[in-house]
């Protein structure tokens, strides 16, 4: 079945996670992806292990857990992009490409001759996406930059971990790299929304996705919430700022996530708990009082999940309609009966390992669904089909390219 952007070929030159997520969620909507690497080793990440993924023998490879999470549905190329020959074979892949996406330093692929305006002369209707951790101007542009230091200037780490008052108290990250992700997805999006437009107009254009700019944006509530109060957000541990209750509880066997999210479910909740004297008490009758007495109410609120288990209250706070849920490792994700319904787990056939599994795109289309047909690929194992297949190098000259160190 055709899908969303089956018609679209996109020239991936990133490397690490945003670039390679922004890429991969497009050859999940049926782009082919060409994904440009350095020859012999290719993507850093495929050198990030342990873990590394097993063969069929159960023999360890080295395919990295990281490579494989980020790249499925591509096509690897290597290619020397420091030699002229390797740009050259490069820009005559971009001139047939509509879209490329890029996550150098800023400036180095203008000195390679694989700038935006480089590729536009040749190629007007490009849709030419830079990804990187400041932007292309400003006093920070040539900085490199890292997820973490993002986190942390952006003002995520502000808000994230517990109360400096309580014990564990202070800045604390989010665990998998949250401004990488979320700036390929912003990513795909902005080149989507330019395809779109190109569709209309038919001319291309440039796209500046930088990594502070997407954890900035990612503060939304919390930003919008200082601007009109005036008061910096602290951080709150698990407790929600504006709800209340709204955070993790210790049960008599583990932790359960309690969100009472309007005042009909803390009436619930209420009952449930045996308790339906907090629901009328003035002090806790609407969240704006909740929140105001979150010191009186919480300690209350801990004492009485603390009488029973985790599936005890789980049956009765569902039966009541009171979201709650447990706190699950990732081994419990992939044993919950909704994840497994849904297919979040899919195994993908692969050339060396048998099978790889991938976790599926939450895009669900109703007539042009997500395929999982081709696994993360072996480095430069589409070198001589695309360039034999998309620039008509024969056989002599690919064999001359190879000798030479260009592909």
């Amino acid at each position: 079945m055709t899908r969303p952007l089956s018609h679209i070929r996109v020239l991936d030159l990133t490397r690490v996670l945003a670039g390679p997520w922004a890429a991969q969620n497009l050859a999940d909507l049926g782009a082919e992806v060409i994904k440009i690497e350095r020859p012999g080793t290719g993507d850093d990440t495929r050198a990030w292990g342990p873990p590394w993924w097993r063969d069929r023998d159960g023999n360890e490879t080295r395919e990295s857990a990281y490579f494989l999470s980020v790249n499925r549905g591509k096509k690897s190329v290597t290619l020397d992009l420091s030699l002229p020959e390797g740009q050259r074979i490069a820009r005559d892949l971009a001139a047939k490409s509509d879209v490329l996406i890029e996550n150098y330093k800023v400036g180095t692929l203008t000195r390679y001759g694989l700038g935006y305006e480089d590729i536009r002369s040749i190629n007007p209707a490009i849709i030419y996406c830079s990804v990187t951790g400041y932007g292309q101007d400003g006093p920070l542009a040539s900085r490199p930059g890292y997820d973490f230091v993002f986190q942390g200037m952006g003002g995520l780490m502000s808000i994230t971990g517990e109360r400096d008052a309580l014990p564990g108290g202070g800045p604390q990250k989010v665990g998998i790299a949250v401004t990488d992700v979320l700036t390929g997805m912003y990513a795909s999006l902005a080149i989507t929304a330019a395809l779109t437009a190109r569709q209309k107009n038919g001319l291309g254009q440039y796209i500046d996705a930088a990594l502070l700019d997407t954890i900035v944006a990612f503060g939304a509530n919390q930003i919008l919430s200082y601007w009109c109060s005036g008061h910096v957000p602290p951080r709150a541990g698990n407790a929600h700022p504006n709800i209340v209750p709204y955070e993790a509880f210790s049960t008599s066997d583990g932790h359960i996530i309690l969100a009472v999210g309007n005042d009909s479910q803390f009436a619930s909740f209420c009952r449930v708990a045996g308790r339906p004297e907090l629901i009328d008490d003035p002090r806790f009758r609407t969240n704006p009082e909740r929140v105001k007495n979150r010191d009186v109410l919480v300690p209350i609120v801990k004492e009485i999940m603390r009488a029973r288990s985790k599936q005890e209250w789980i049956a009765a706070l569902e039966a009541a309609g009171v979201p709650c849920g447990s706190i699950n490792n990732y081994a419990e994700v992939f044993e919950n009966e909704q994840v497994r319904h849904r297919g979040l787990r899919v195994d993908i056939p692969h050339p060396l390992l048998g099978t790889v599994p991938t976790v599926a795109s939450p895009m669900r289309f109703s007539a042009t669904p997500v395929a999982y047909d081709t696994p993360p690929p072996l480095l430069g194992q589409h070198t001589r089909e695309v360039l034999s297949g998309v620039l008509g190098i024969q056989d002599a000259e690919l064999d001359r390219l190879r000798t030479q160190g260009t592909i």
